[in-house]
């Protein structure tokens, strides 16, 4: 059953009334913020939402121009953290994790770039990933009588982990346990994933299966009540409200850069999915004032949100494996959260998203097409958000800005982009360094009996 969460305005309720965050199946009452991000995930399967999701203030939207990233996430997070956090902390962790540049340059008349993959691994992870290690550093620092290390679970198809290894490296008291699908990433994200060393506190399991099966694996040792007591379990992936949330920073971010521009229209935004993080973040933003028209959520061939967008019907079928490895996902977790968001109606879901998807051809073509034409790289994650940009506008005629969120960095896809465009691609100096390093993993079984022996037998390593 979903949950049927009321999102009310700041004026129709008291300010000072603390944040709760509760299940997408609506069983048992909220917890709070602390509870929420260690816990990872509610005991009984579903995801964690905010109880309430204040309306920002419209002299906020109308200042965005003049906020920075920091000033935006400050204030936003102060939302989504009443009563937990104080503004002065959240500016100390907004400023500590987002210390890298954002940019979105402008690469049509109506079409803009939002880039976020300026940070450290080069992947629009970063933001997530670095606001959660320093929310949950601070959490531990608080004495609540349990000692053990914290171990941080995380199934990746290519850049969350490497996010979230850089994001917790060398953070007391926390270890973090990598999950990849061995053979299914490209050869850099690779690198990233595996070159922290023996003795750091990042553990790379390279999975024999699919990306699912990484995620299965970890959702089921969250749920196991019987590993609760000797592993002391949290999540990194988008499942955490913590790695979810700072994602709508840069929602309103980009709208400050088009109202800077003197732009008042219409704004729409194409979303790279996946595990439909990303995109969920952006319906928050919306639910808390910014004034979106519509979101485009494109996917490659792993098109089951868009088909379910179209026809109602959730069909589950068998992971593709695509060169936009990323988004090969045919189980998105998120999902649930945005079922939670428009009542588990599809009508009500498609009146604000469009499902769209495109192939191995159209996605080579596109990469190829504007590198001659604009004289602009994309990677194959990117460019489908940019060609469902395009398909919105032929079919809907719509004439206003369309800001595309690109991802992450081609050089992460060098293998695949080069082979397109016949050309080699600059690499930023935080990948050149990734290449030298030596690799360090653990090979594991897709069977989830054996991951569970691996938390066991490495309880006590930090």
């Amino acid at each position: 059953m979903v949950a049927n969460i009321q999102y009310m305005p700041t004026l129709e309720r008291e300010r000072h009334v603390p944040q709760l965050f509760r299940s997408t199946r609506g069983e048992g009452s909220g917890v709070s913020l602390r509870k929420a991000i260690l816990q990872g995930q509610p005991p009984e399967g579903g995801l964690y939402m905010p109880q309430h999701l204040d309306k920002m203030s419209p002299e906020f939207i109308r200042d965005l121009p003049d906020l920075s990233l920091q000033d935006i996430a400050t204030q936003v997070s102060s939302h989504f953290f009443s009563g937990a956090i104080s503004e002065k902390e959240l500016r100390k962790i907004s400023e500590t994790a987002f210390n890298f540049p954002i940019e979105m340059p402008r690469l049509e008349k109506k079409t803009h770039l939002l880039e976020l993959f300026h940070g450290p691994t080069a992947a629009f992870k970063d933001f997530g990933a670095r606001f959660m290690s320093q929310l949950l550093a601070r959490e531990l620092k608080k004495p609540n009588g349990d000692e053990r290390p914290l171990t941080i679970l995380v199934a990746t198809s290519g850049d969350t982990g490497s996010a979230v290894a850089s994001s917790f490296l060398n953070i007391p008291g926390i270890r973090v346990t990598i999950l990849f699908p061995y053979g299914r990433v490209s050869e850099l994200q690779e690198r990233q994933l595996t070159t922290y060393g023996e003795d750091s506190n990042i553990w790379t399991l390279e999975v024999d299966g699919t990306f699912g099966d990484c995620q299965a694996m970890v959702k089921m040792a969250m749920q196991d009540p019987d590993l609760k007591e000797p592993v002391r379990l949290t999540s990194a992936n988008s499942i955490n409200i913590a790695r979810l949330l700072p994602q709508s920073f840069y929602y309103f971010w980009a709208y400050g850069q088009l109202q800077a521009r003197g732009y008042k229209g219409d704004v729409v935004f194409s979303v790279p999915s996946g595990n439909f993080g990303n995109l969920t973040a952006g319906i928050l933003a919306k639910r808390m004032g910014l004034p979106v028209k519509h979101f485009i959520a494109a996917t490659n061939l792993n098109n089951i949100v868009p088909e379910y967008l179209a026809t109602g019907v959730w069909r589950e079928r068998t992971q593709v494996d695509t060169n936009s490895p990323s988004m090969d996902v045919n189980d998105p977790s998120n999902f649930d959260r945005l079922k939670d968001l428009y009542g588990g109606s599809y009508k009500k879901m498609r009146r604000e998203i469009r499902g769209t998807y495109f192939d191995e051809g159209e996605k080579n073509a596109a990469i190829k097409r504007v590198w001659k034409k604009r004289d602009y790289l994309m990677d194959p994650h990117s460019v489908i958000a940019y060609l469902g940009l395009r398909e919105y506008r032929e079919v809907t005629g719509f004439e206003g800005r369309g800001v595309v969120l690109m991802t992450a960095h081609p050089a992460k896809f060098a293998d695949t982009v080069e082979g397109i465009i016949k050309e080699p691609v600059e690499t930023p100096h935080t990948i050149q360094q990734v290449k030298k390093k030596k690799k360090d993993s653990t090979q594991m079984s897709a069977e989830y009996q054996d991951f569970r022996a691996f938390l066991e037998d490495n309880k006590d390593r930090l």
